[in-house]
């Protein structure tokens, strides 16, 4: 019984190896481009700084008393529910994961 195992085992083995090219194949394709250009003169607005309005210092004052452990400054940045429950669960990552939102604060990247 363990002759034909080894056996088959072998015989899909070489035939897997074998089912490749083993050398390379020229392939021909066939593209089209075509461009187009829409000119538009349009003054945009970034969204972040009309919509976000929470400030950088509270964000680490919330940190620093209340953050790491508790979550504050995620609630005040509004993140997620489900990522704030698990950033408390986990103590902040042991830590590293509330310096890493500190880093983030103070570079205006949270």
């Amino acid at each position: 019984m363990k002759i034909k195992f080894l056996l088959t085992l072998l015989a899909v083995l070489t035939t897997y190896s074998v089912s490749y090219a083993s050398f390379p194949v020229q392939r021909t394709v066939n593209t089209v481009t075509e461009l187009t250009s829409n000119s538009t003169n349009e003054i945009l607005t970034p969204i972040t700084s009309s919509v976000v309005s929470q400030n950088k210092w509270v964000g680490v004052a919330l940190w620093f008393f209340l953050g790491w452990p508790f979550a504050a400054h995620r609630w005040y940045y509004k993140k997620p529910v489900l990522i704030n429950i698990l950033f408390i669960i986990t103590i902040a990552g042991l830590g590293i994961w509330g310096i890493v939102d500190l880093i983030n604060i103070l570079s205006d990247n949270f």
